[in-house]
């Protein structure tokens, strides 16, 4: 099989890695990939926006393309499975109607409110809105308060606001400053649950779905939570304060109950939906889904899948999930990521990065890049998230060592990281 693979980060690096490995498989292009993913994968430089759909199908029918694996979401957002659909040809991913479970966080919670899916109290404000929403957020007295753009904003559209203060400025963001264009149009003004994160990424058909392995992320820039939201610092695999009580009330309170409204609304869901929970008091309430692989929980869940990806990607985009449930490596996965100086507020490009060369070839610690390019022969940071130091083992113990021993020898100018990430994994063990 040719495949295609839609994307430059290290969510498609891993996605490649994996895809790699199948017996089935002959080639690997990349749109547009990365440094990375250029050892195992022949990288095009096509502008993935919804202007190129034309030009990247043209280039799929070229080559002779069997299925081609989308990883962000606004090209699923403005439609690209749509258009690939029009053509006959395979893509594994949701078209535009079911994508905008990710593409509008208004549209996910009126969904939710009208087939009694539990998720926290909030109200929608539109922009011409913006007094009440401030008078509202002047009454709260409760701390911290969650703001939330309503389309896309590449991770940095949810602001938890410890003030006043804060909140008005996130909504001032969003309709005064104009910050995130059209996705700013609307806000959700949300209380704030306390507890911890869960992310459940589904594999989907349209008739079927399968619940993967829970994963934790780490969306905020500092240690111990601090800091700016990003697109996430690091995650680990499997979540021990999940249990099987926990998980299987994630599964029949939201997820089974959200795939078959979806259904019942005639919305085809196929491709990843993936479920952010929140855990409060012991139950699960949802706080977004995503139309995608998630990034960096994908770094983690995949290296644990035994099964060869490839055909369960296939099947889906064809709608005929053939299995009943997936098998999974015991051993603990947990990734930290490495971003650029100045992220999230803004990323430096062109800093080289060494000592990649020490883990060429190595299945014990998995490089995966995400900003990352090739310039003069050598490997420069190009975006704000540069790289992803993934390990496995027994325990998180010997998985977070593995990591920062790893990520210790790498070094490119500014580079930050996180040095908690599974830290409190660990600690349960």
């Amino acid at each position: 099989m040719k495949v295609l693979i839609i994307g430059g980060g290290g969510r498609e690096h891993c996605l490649a890695w994996k895809i790699s490995k199948s017996p089935i498989l002959d080639k690997i292009y990349a749109i547009p990939g990365n440094a990375g993913i250029s050892e195992i994968a022949e990288c095009i430089d096509i502008n993935i926006s919804r202007n190129n759909f034309g030009e990247i199908i043209k280039f799929a029918k070229s080559k002779r393309i069997d299925l081609t694996v989308v990883g962000p979401e606004a090209p699923l957002v403005d439609g690209i499975v749509d258009c690939f659909d029009k053509e006959g040809l395979k893509i594994f991913g949701p078209d535009k109607k079911a994508a905008t479970i990710e593409g509008s966080k208004v549209f996910t919670r009126e969904f939710m409110q009208r087939n009694s899916i539990p998720i926290p109290p909030g109200i929608i404000f539109e922009k011409t809105d913006y007094k009440e929403a401030v008078d509202y957020i002047k009454k709260r007295r409760k701390y911290p308060l969650v703001i939330k753009a309503d389309g896309l904003a590449a991770g940095k559209g949810v602001v938890i606001a410890e003030s006043e203060e804060q909140a008005i400025e996130a909504v001032d963001d969003c309709f005064i400053k104009n910050r995130f264009g059209i996705s700013g149009s609307k806000v959700i003004v949300e209380d704030f649950l306390n507890g911890y994160e869960v992310s459940v990424l589904c594999l989907c058909d349209g008739k079927k779905i399968i619940p993967m392995a829970p994963a934790q992320d780490y969306k905020r820039i500092f240690d111990n939570d601090r800091g700016k939201n990003t697109g996430g610092m690091g995650s680990y695999s499997p979540v021990p304060l999940v249990d099987d009580v926990i998980y299987r009330q994630i599964v029949n309170d939201i997820i089974l109950p959200t795939y078959n409204s979806m259904l019942g609304e005639n919305i085809i869901y196929k491709g990843v939906l993936y479920a952010g929970i929140m855990i409060s008091d012991g139950k699960p309430y949802l706080l977004e889904y995503n139309c995608r692989f998630g990034d960096p929980e994908t770094q983690v869940i995949i290296p644990r899948l035994k099964d060869d990806l490839l055909p369960l990607l296939l099947e889906c985009s064809e709608g005929n999930l053939q299995r009943q449930e997936l098998a999974w490596d015991e051993n603990k996965c947990v990734c930290v990521v490495a971003a650029s100086r100045g992220y999230p507020e803004s990323s430096s490009s062109g800093d080289v990065i060494t000592g990649l060369d020490d883990f060429r070839n190595n299945e014990e610690v998995l490089i995966f890049h995400a900003g990352t390019k090739i310039v003069n022969g050598k490997v420069v940071t190009n975006g704000g998230r540069v790289l992803g130091v993934v390990s496995k083992a027994l325990t998180f113990r010997e998985a977070r060592e593995k990591v920062y021993s790893a990520i210790e020898k790498i070094n490119f100018s500014g580079i930050q990281y996180r040095r908690d990430i599974a830290l409190k994994a660990e600690g349960s063990e």
